[in-house]
C-alpha cells in the first residue's frame, strides 16, 4: 500500500469538514492519510477517475464519487467524527447486532471500533485483478467481551471495480476457544445521495413481505410497484432478491444494488419530524438521502467455532434510460465488473 506523508487534521464535522479534511498528498489507487479530526482514512481510485474514502473508525465508507467527482453516497452536514459517536450517514456496519434485535446498544458496536489495514489477509476465492482495494480487520477486545462474549475475526474488503462499481466483501468467522456457537444479525446501512425524496422509488421489492418498524415489526405484504416516499418510512423485505433497484427521476441515474448472503433488505427514510429528532442529522436532509440496506436481520446468522460467514455488497450508478428493465434475475451481473462465479446470490453463503 502507498502511503502519503500525515497532514494536518480539520476540526469540522460533515461534508464541510470532510472537505477541509488533509487531502492526500500522494497519487495512486491506494493511500493513507488524515481525515477529519485527524482519524485515519483511506482513498481508493480508479483509472477513470471514480474514488472511496474509509475511515478506519467503524470500517466506514464515508465517499464514492463517480468518473465526474460526483458524490453517491450521502453523509450528514452535522455527522460527528469524533468516537465514540458512530458517523452519520457513507455505509455504516451493523455488527453484530442490527437495530434493537438483541441487549446490544442499537447496531451492534462494529461501527464504533477502529479497524486495522490488513496487509496479507486469506486469500478470497476470486483475487481481484483491480489495485484499487483496502483490505481491514476487526477483532475482539476486552471491552467487548465483557458485552457479547465472542471470539471473532471480521475482514472487510472495499474495492472500487473498473466501471466505478462499489464492492464491499464482509467474512467473520468464529474463533471461539471453548467451542461455542454465536449468532448475529449484520446490515451495510447504506445512505445514498439523491436529487429528492419525492422523486425517488425503489424497485425490486415488489410483493414481498415486510417487518414495519412504525408498526410494532408488524408484519405485512408490499401492495405497490414500487416504494414511493410519502412519509416517514422504516420496513425490512424478507426474503428480498439478489438485485434491488433505487431510481431517481429527477438525476435520472439508477443506483443498483447487487447482495449475496444477504436474504433481507431494509428501507429508511426518517422524514421530517424524526430528523429534526435526530442532534447529528439538518432538519431538511431527510429530502436528499435514501436507506436501502442489504441485511441478515429475520434469520440470525449462525456459526460454530471455525466457520466462516461472507456476506457481499455490489454498488453500481447508471442513467436510468440505460437500466430501465434490467431487474430480471436471469441477468443480475450485466454490466457488472465482478466475474459472476466470484459472488454467491444464495439467500445464505454459509451451507451448514
Amino acid at each position: 500500500m502507498s502511503s502519503a506523508a500525515s497532514a494536518s487534521a480539520a476540526g469540522g464535522a460533515g461534508e464541510e469538514g470532510a472537505a477541509a479534511a488533509a487531502q492526500p498528498q500522494q497519487e495512486g489507487p491506494v493511500v493513507t492519510c488524515k481525515g477529519v479530526n485527524g482519524l485515519d482514512k483511506v482513498v481508493l481510485r480508479e483509472v477513470r477517475g471514480s474514488s472511496a474514502e474509509v475511515y478506519l473508525y467503524g470500517g466506514h465508507v464515508t465517499s464514492w464519487k463517480d468518473e465526474h467527482g460526483e458524490e453517491l453516497l450521502f453523509v450528514s452536514n452535522k455527522a460527528i467524527f469524533k468516537p465514540p459517536k458512530a458517523i452519520r450517514g457513507g455505509i455504516p456496519i451493523c455488527f453484530p447486532q442490527f437495530s434493537n434485535f438483541g441487549n446490544l446498544d442499537p447496531h451492534g458496536f462494529a461501527r464504533n471500533r477502529t479497524w486495522s489495514v490488513e496487509n496479507d489477509p486469506p486469500p478470497f476465492p476470486v483475487p481481484t485483478s483491480n489495485k484499487a482495494y483496502v483490505d481491514l480487520i476487526l477483532t475482539h477486545t476486552e471491552e467487548d467481551l465483557k458485552i457479547w462474549p465472542h471470539s471473532y475475526e471480521f475482514r472487510l474488503r472495499v474495492a472500487l471495480g473498473p466501471g466505478g462499481d462499489l464492492m464491499l466483501t464482509s467474512r467473520i468467522r468464529n474463533t471461539n476457544a471453548d467451542g461455542k456457537p454465536f449468532s448475529f444479525t449484520f446490515a451495510y446501512h447504506t445512505y445514498f445521495s439523491i436529487s429528492d425524496i419525492s422523486e425517488v422509488r425503489v424497485e425490486g421489492l415488489e410483493t414481498l413481505d415486510y417487518l414495519d418498524n412504525l408498526q410494532e415489526r408488524n408484519r405485512y405484504t408490499e401492495q405497490g410497484d414500487a416504494i414511493v416516499f410519502e412519509s416517514e418510512l422504516d420496513r425490512i423485505y424478507l426474503g428480498t432478491p439478489s438485485k434491488i433497484a433505487i431510481i431517481d427521476h429527477e438525476k435520472k441515474r439508477t443506483f443498483v444494488v447487487r447482495k449475496g448472503g444477504l436474504p433481507d433488505a431494509v428501507v429508511w427514510n426518517p422524514w421530517d419530524k424524526k430528523a429534526k429528532a435526530m442532534s447529528d442529522f439538518g432538519d431538511d436532509e431527510y429530502k436528499r438521502m435514501v436507506c436501502v440496506e442489504a441485511a441478515a436481520i429475520e434469520k440470525p446468522i449462525t456459526l460454530k467455532p471455525g466457520e466462516e460467514w461472507t456476506g457481499k455488497l455490489e454498488l453500481s450508478a447508471v442513467p436510468s434510460s440505460y437500466y430501465s428493465g434490467q431487474l430480471d434475475p436471469d441477468r443480475v451481473l450485466q454490466d457488472s465488473s465482478v466475474p459472476e462465479d466470484s459472488i454467491s446470490y444464495d439467500k445464505y453463503s454459509l451451507r451448514s
